[in-house]
């Protein structure tokens, strides 16, 4: 057994049944993507659309590919035609492009609304204030070609736990009150990588995003 494999046998034992591990590929090359197939792991994400197309065309064609970084709206006629989730939808304008490309496609693009939880302004993300609105927005729109799965978030890059769980919990909040008004199909909260993904998960987390605990 190699060391992907035992890695991710060891994640998924960890995380049993409680959320779908999605592989992070960025950086990592075609021969140990493959590794990880191999082992089973189906689905995959990239931060970069470039670096997912030439992955997604390289590798075996029954992989999910998930699109976890931030979007703009000139790329996504790249990723339409396949792309299995965009988690991080943080406007109205690029939902309507998603909607325009998807449709031109002939199919419903799944896609997560990206939150700002963490403390670092860098990150991307609707803020919980904005929230509301980008909520009302999207029920209020037409957008026939998207399928709104769930929300996403990353915690701030720290140690400590406390900090940590709070901006989880708080997103599992907004989730577990968004999910009133919405269909069944809103099922996926999309929370922690690979030094917080145990936390998220304590904190509702049913989808997680691991890369270098893979690969390490």
């Amino acid at each position: 057994m190699n060391r992907i494999e035992e890695n991710l046998n060891r994640l998924k034992s960890n995380i049993d049944d409680k959320a779908t591990l999605v592989v992070v590929s960025k950086y990592r090359s075609i021969e140990e993507i493959q590794a990880a197939y191999d082992a089973g792991q189906r689905h995959f994400a990239e931060n970069r659309v470039q670096a997912l197309l030439e992955r997604a065309e390289a590798l075996p064609q029954d992989i999910h590919w998930h699109l976890i970084g931030h979007l703009q709206s000139n790329k996504v006629k790249y990723i339409a035609p396949f792309v299995h989730l965009i988690h991080s939808v943080d406007s109205i304008k690029l939902l309507e492009t998603i909607q325009k490309e998807a449709e031109k496609h002939g199919r419903v693009i799944p896609f997560l609304a990206q939150l700002h939880v963490a403390q670092e302004e860098s990150k991307f993300g609707i803020s919980l204030a904005d929230f509301p609105s980008f909520q009302e927005a999207v029920l209020a729109g037409s957008y026939p070609n998207t399928e709104w799965k769930g929300l996403m978030a990353m915690a701030t890059f720290s140690d400590d736990e406390k900090l940590v769980k709070g901006e989880f919990r708080r997103a599992k909040q907004l989730y577990v009150e968004c999910k009133k008004n919405m269909s069944s199909s809103f099922d996926t909260l999309s929370m922690g990588m690979s030094g917080d993904y145990a936390w998220a998960i304590e904190e509702g987390s049913n989808l997680v995003r691991v890369g270098s605990a893979v690969f390490a």
